[in-house]
């Protein structure tokens, strides 16, 4: 822990060790004296001085990472009674009012969490932090413990008992267990050494914090695909899930490596790996505000759920297979013979979710065989379809509220249909009123305009699509685990794309000026090019169209005129037969009558630099899975455009995150 450097956006935050970042909020902290409040704490100079109370910074911190998750939050504190806990479903807002209602003692140790449920709703049982050890060892969690099944199967077996529904309560009574044998052995360190031996026997990706009352200044925690970052103080060291956890206290910050445990005292940081071998992690002064911190060194949240993309697809893929190889799907709990005498499949949604919509009607269509529609859901209901028991209805929302769609799923639900929804929202009405939910685990989406949930909606109809194929055996394993396979380097790709952006965001602020662009695109990037154009419309305000290439010269074509900016999204060369040279054909059309053109085009595919002002290009992957890269482009023209005109991406001006009206 010797090098000191300013942090990049994101470094030290979102994307720790460039690894998966499930969302929740996580907040550890211990000290060597109590008593200042937190007014006085908030000071110009945040370099702490060790005179904070546990429960002020944990409390803080929790206000900060609430955008990390907002089902429920929780604290626990060491007091000289032992550990005491307070723990609400919904908004921190609730578990402050319980916190007044029955306040906690002083403390100098504390862990807080801010939930964005996974296993389990979001109910006051299902909250943390959770206990173990009869009430001695408190846990919080960050991530998916993939292999909890089998560990609470063989906890139980022992005789444990569980009081909620979540897989973080299957690591808590773990780690209890272990360290109720390592302790009575007499080992030093036991939450420690405890703290490493559960690490071994957990899958998935996680990032834990424990305390334990034999052990009242020590709290311990461990990532593994997860973030976690420690604050440096004076007398006193912070851990949260990013710096704005502590932001408030200190600036100085350490990244912890993959596999790291690290414990913390007044006066320590020590950082191990799993097999506790001695390790580093990597020292950083954050020389961002607060605001700032909250969307990791961001500018805004749009462009930090932009660049969150890589994780939330990545997430949304997580768990999703077996020990032999075959697609999982936890939350489909329709019986197996219905999936496979569906004849018809329906799809609702609204604005971009119908736009993942679109783009799934391609791959289940051509995976499974099945007859696919795409219906917005605020005309669905009012035409008279026709649906019936063999009808599978997917409905698509990302806020698991909107009531053009809750009402359409009512309606086909009435007419005999299965419903399956695909949300970002654990516990929100139309999951809770489907037969089925699959959750894309994309995190909380704070911008208004959606960029992360449209991806991750995008992944989890793929995986439906795939489980259906593999149901009903259209597909062999191997050919079912060769696009599992694809899918798998989505995320590392999409950060590619991020990574290689500058010319792309160069353009959007050049083109602020723009009084028109046009979309084009064929085959699944038909969809994408609406998508992009509705980014525009509702970022930028501006008159945006998006349009199949195939109608170009049925009509659209009298809209080009000297100057017109088109984006054309370009099949691959490697795709279906005469599609590329169809859209190479579009092009050339457009720019002979004066249309200024902007290409998505894969890499390696030069055919177009002749006909084009501008190539962005994209990594190479097959021709149903580009849309999650050629997509983010898009984003970034329109959130760069956007800014370049100065308007508030975050809230554009008319618009809801959530359409609760019909």
């Amino acid at each position: 822990m010797t090098r000191t450097t300013r942090a990049a956006p994101g470094q030290g935050l979102e994307r720790a060790a460039g690894t998966l970042k499930p969302m929740c909020g996580i907040v550890g902290y211990v000290g060597r004296n109590s008593g200042a409040s937190l007014s006085s704490a908030v000071l110009d100079d945040v370099d702490s001085n060790g005179s904070h109370g546990a429960l002020d910074v944990v409390m803080e911190g929790l206000r900060r990472l609430e955008y990390r998750g907002y089902d429920s939050a929780g604290v626990a504190v060491l007091t000289e009674a032992g550990i005491q806990s307070r723990k609400k479903s919904g908004k921190l807002t609730n578990l402050i009012a319980e916190l007044e209602a029955e306040p906690l003692p002083e403390s100098l140790t504390g862990i807080g969490h801010t939930r964005w449920a996974t296993h389990g709703g979001p109910t006051d049982q299902n909250a943390h932090p959770h206990l173990a050890d009869d009430g001695r060892l408190a846990l919080i969690h960050n991530g998916i413990i993939e292999n909890f099944a089998e560990l609470k199967a063989e906890l139980l077996e022992s005789g444990a008992t569980f009081l909620s529904d979540t897989d973080t309560e299957v690591a808590a009574v773990l780690l209890g267990s272990i360290y109720r044998r390592v302790a009575d052995a007499g080992t030093e360190d036991a939450l420690t050494r405890a703290m490493q031996e559960a690490c071994q026997r957990l899958e998935g990706a996680f990032t834990l914090l424990a305390i334990h009352q034999d052990s009242p200044d020590v709290v311990v925690a461990a990532r593994r695909n997860s973030p976690l970052v420690v604050g440096l103080g004076d007398g006193e060291n912070f851990l949260g899930s990013d710096v704005s956890g502590f932001i408030d206290f200190t600036r100085r910050a350490v990244e912890l490596g993959q596999d790291q445990v690290v414990t913390i005292t007044p006066e320590e940081v020590a950082i191990t790996d799993f097999f506790g071998a001695p390790a580093e992690g990597k020292e950083f002064h954050v020389d961002w505000d607060a605001a700032a911190a909250e969307k990791g060194g961001y500018d805004s949240f749009m462009e930090k759920e932009i660049n969150d993309q890589p994780d939330a697809v990545g997430q949304t893929l997580l768990g999703r297979t077996d020990a032999k190889g075959n697609l999982v799907l936890d939350e489909l709990r329709i019986d197996e013979s219905i999936l496979r005498s569906v004849d018809k499949i329906v799809v609702l949604a609204c604005g971009t979710s119908a736009y993942a919509g679109s783009v799934a009607k391609y791959a289940i269509e051509h995976w499974c065989r099945i007859p696919t529609e795409v219906e917005l859901s605020h005309e669905f209901r009012y035409r008279d379809p026709i649906v019936n028991e063999k009808t599978l209805v997917v409905a698509i929302s990302q806020s698991g509220e909107t009531m053009d769609t809750l009402m359409a799923v009512r309606y086909a639900r009435e007419q005999g249909a299965k419903v399956i929804a695909i949300c970002n929202t654990n516990g929100s009405t139309i999951p809770r009123e489907s037969d089925a939910v699959l959750y894309t685990h994309a995190g909380p989406e704070i911008a208004v305009a959606s960029t992360k949930a449209f991806l991750a909606q995008i992944t989890a109809a793929y995986l439906l699509g795939l489980y259906l194929a593999q149901l009903r055996g259209n597909k062999f394993r191997d050919e079912i685990n060769a696009v599992m396979s694809d899918l798998g380097e989505m995320p590392a790709k999409i950060q590619q794309v991020l990574d290689n952006s500058d010319a792309v965001k160069k353009l959007g602020r050049d083109m602020a000026n723009a009084k028109s662009v046009l979309f084009l695109g064929r085959h699944v990037g038909f969809p994408v090019a609406m998508e992009g154009a509705l980014k525009l419309k509702e970022l930028a305000y501006i008159h945006a169209e998006g349009f199949a290439a195939g109608e170009l010269k049925h009509g659209p074509i009298a809209l080009i005129e000297e100057g017109q900016p088109v984006v054309v999204v370009l099949p691959s060369p490697r795709g279906r037969d005469s599609l590329h040279a169809k859209v190479v054909s579009n092009i050339q059309e457009i720019r002979a009558r004066g249309a200024v053109t902007i290409v998505i085009a894969e890499e390696g595919d030069e055919s177009v630099a002749a006909f084009s002002e501008h190539v962005i290009h994209v990594p190479q992957t097959t021709t149903l899975l580009a849309p999650l890269l050629t997509t983010v482009p898009l984003q970034i023209f329109a959130l760069e455009l956007a800014t370049a005109k100065g308007y508030d991406v975050d809230q554009p001006r008319n618009l809801a995150k959530s359409v609760t009206v019909e």
